[in-house]
């Protein structure tokens, strides 16, 4: 029997949201992020305190979203708990104040553990559309995440319809899920562009309680153009690969690539479209960002499987506007398909990531601030380190006008084991850390990514202490980070 949906407003629907309620949103960045519902759930928690009643929802997404999500929910003080990553200023200020819960996740984990339910059950699903056929079929929009999963495991759905993008998306996502141990089969995945899925999300109609009528574009910000910094690092990267495929540990048709978010990563991949020795190649990575647009124009990458399109608005239009010369060039799959880290293994991407900040050992630190302050989550990085065909980190040497060195003593807060890290990269030159042992890796990252206003300080502290495997000194472990918390300048460091 068809069904017809009921056709909401945004306050209609927020209304229907309760107290203390969980919720699994769409997006994975703000592309394909719900936007005009949560804001009217903001508004509602507004009217609700302004009462003197509690009003706080747990927010579960695929990754960060945008500021009609993350931002509003924060700002009205919405938000009991978050996960598993976010990027929003006001978010992230009430998450460092103690006033929102949140636990960071890697995010090939996030789908399994709702469906595991270690995250308590599922209230409601909120997602963008392109389109909600009368049997309960959903056409995602420019992400998928942890759509699907959140689709399946809720015990309601409201779904906002988004007249901004075409229907004509059909065929450019591939709708996988996983059982569940004991009963889980390997995912039939050898290379990037095979696809394994539905074009659609299949639901019970019967969840679906409204649908909210959207003509919002996806919120996602200019990266920062690169810059001199950025540039040299991406060449580093690049003529790193061309070196890997000059000695033959890299195939001569080369390996799939992940790249992470931001103007690093799109000058790595500018600087790898550029490189005369860099084979045209593909991409199984999160996140399509402009970059890998230029790529694809300019025939430098084949094929890229990712999580969403997080695109500027105008190189969407651009996507959307050709969107034939793109069909079966590119692939949208849920965030535990992109980021598998049996996928990952299998096929063998080179992955390359961004450090906030890298010690002398190896070790990264992803996500914390002086090991405090959370900036953004680990995200994905680590599902694809620990089992990429070559593991690469990238930052600029320093922060903060040169009064911070991105290379320390020892990092302040750990997401990558110098057992995860192999290759660490600065505008400064790489440090192959393959095969190299605790003093042999602190000698190739002072020697050729530490800034030389560092280098004296760093070589200084390595020779404090002469016994063990891993020469490190307690006492003097964290003096870059206490001299700065103290004069605003690690260069003051004294050992």
């Amino acid at each position: 029997m068809k069904r017809t949906y009921p056709m909401l407003t945004a306050e209609e629907a927020a209304a229907l949201v309760h107290h203390d309620e969980v919720i699994g949103f769409s997006g994975f960045t703000p592309a394909g992020a719900a936007k005009v519902i949560p804001t009217a759930i903001a508004a509602n928690a507004r009217i609700q305190h302004a009462a003197g009643r509690p009003f706080k929802v747990g927010v579960i997404t695929g990754a960060s979203t945008g500021p009609s999500l993350d931002g509003e929910l924060a700002n009205a003080d919405a938000i009991k708990f978050r996960t598993p990553y976010q990027s929003n200023k006001d978010l992230r200020d009430s998450i460092n104040a103690g006033k929102t819960h949140f636990f960071d996740m890697h995010l090939s984990l996030l789908p399994q553990y709702v469906r595991y339910g270690f995250l308590g059950e599922l209230d409601w699903a909120i997602v963008e559309a392109a389109d909600v056929s009368v049997d309960g079929k959903i056409l995602l929009t420019t992400s998928v995440g942890a759509a699907p999963t959140f689709l399946t495991q809720a015990k309601r759905i409201l779904i906002e319809v988004n007249s901004r993008h075409p229907k004509e998306l059909l065929g450019f996502h591939d709708i996988y899920e996983p059982q569940s141990p004991p009963h889980r089969r390997p995912i039939p995945i050898c290379n990037a562009e095979d696809r394994i899925g539905t074009q659609r999300v299949w639901v019970d109609p019967k969840k679906i309680v409204g649908i909210v009528e959207s003509n919002r574009e996806d919120e996602v910000k200019e990266f920062t153009p690169v810059t001199d910094i950025t540039t040299r690092i991406g060449e580093h990267v690049a003529e790193f690969l061309a070196a890997e495929l000059r000695n033959g540990h890299i195939p001569k048709d080369f390996l799939p690539i992940q790249s992470g978010v931001g103007n690093v990563a799109n000058a790595v991949l500018s600087a790898m479209g550029a490189h005369p020795e860099i084979p045209r190649f593909q991409m199984y990575t999160e996140v399509i960002q402009d970059s890998v647009i230029d790529l694809i124009q300019q025939d430098r990458c084949s094929f890229v499987s990712g999580s969403s399109l997080t695109l500027s608005n105008s190189v969407l239009q651009g996507v959307y506007d050709h969107l034939e010369s793109y069909r079966g060039r590119m692939l949208l799959r849920p965030q535990e398909i992109t980021n598998n880290p049996e996928i990952v293994r299998r096929i063998g991407i080179i992955s390359i990531n961004t450090a906030l900040e890298a010690d002398i050992f190896g070790n990264i630190n992803s996500t914390h601030v002086l090991g405090q302050k959370m900036m953004n989550g680990i995200g994905g990085s680590g599902d694809f380190t620990r089992n990429a065909y070559i593991s690469i980190f990238t930052c600029p040497s320093t922060a903060k006008g040169g009064n911070i060195s991105a290379i320390v003593p020892m990092c302040s807060h750990m997401d990558h084991s110098e057992h995860s890290v192999q290759v660490l990269v600065t505008e400064h030159g790489v440090a192959d850390l393959r095969g190299k042992d605790p003093r042999e890796r602190a000698s190739a990252i002072i020697r050729n990514c530490v800034d030389p206003s560092y280098q004296d300080l760093l070589w200084t502290y390595f020779k404090l202490t002469e016994n063990g495997h891993t020469p490190q000194s307690f006492r003097s472990a964290f003096a870059f980070h206490e001299t700065f918390l103290q004069s605003g300048d690690m260069h003051d460091t004294k050992f």
